[in-house]
């Protein structure tokens, strides 16, 4: 464990990349309404949100995801390639997979698990881009 090395920074950075990324990818330009109608969700239930509790989680758990990969990925010899390959394999294998499990359980639609599961897999493995990197 000698050679471990955590970039605290590129962590907090990858945290608040989720929530950059998030607001690309569930902007109305590219998949909000798909996600709105697949979630079941009706404007006034969004607009009725508590934005400071949601993107304040969100950013907090983002910070602990990001920390576990960078965990994965600590060892000295850890390069961009295997970073982007960790990171896909923890945002498709795991997380994604592991929202579709749920998602069958609550009848919620394969373009839901698309959407949602196409995040997971972009942001880890930017995530994991970023931490192989930024050594």
């Amino acid at each position: 464990m000698e050679s471990m090395y955590i970039n605290h920074l590129a962590v907090a950075i990858c945290a608040i990349g989720s929530l950059l990324i998030g607001g690309i990818w569930y902007s109305p330009f590219v998949f909000f309404k798909a996600w709105q109608k697949e979630s079941g969700l009706t404007d006034e239930q969004i607009s009725k949100a508590n934005m400071f509790k949601t993107y304040g989680l969100t950013l907090v758990f983002a910070y602990i995801m990001s920390y576990n990969l960078a965990f994965f990925l600590g060892d000295a010899g850890t390069t961009w390639s295997w970073g982007l390959t960790a990171g896909f394999l923890a945002g498709f294998g795991w997380a994604s997979l592991s929202l579709a499990i749920i998602s069958l359980f609550e009848q919620k639609s394969f373009k839901y698990m698309l959407i949602n599961g196409g995040y997971l897999t972009v942001w880890f493995s930017l995530a994991g881009l970023l931490l192989g990197i930024w050594r």
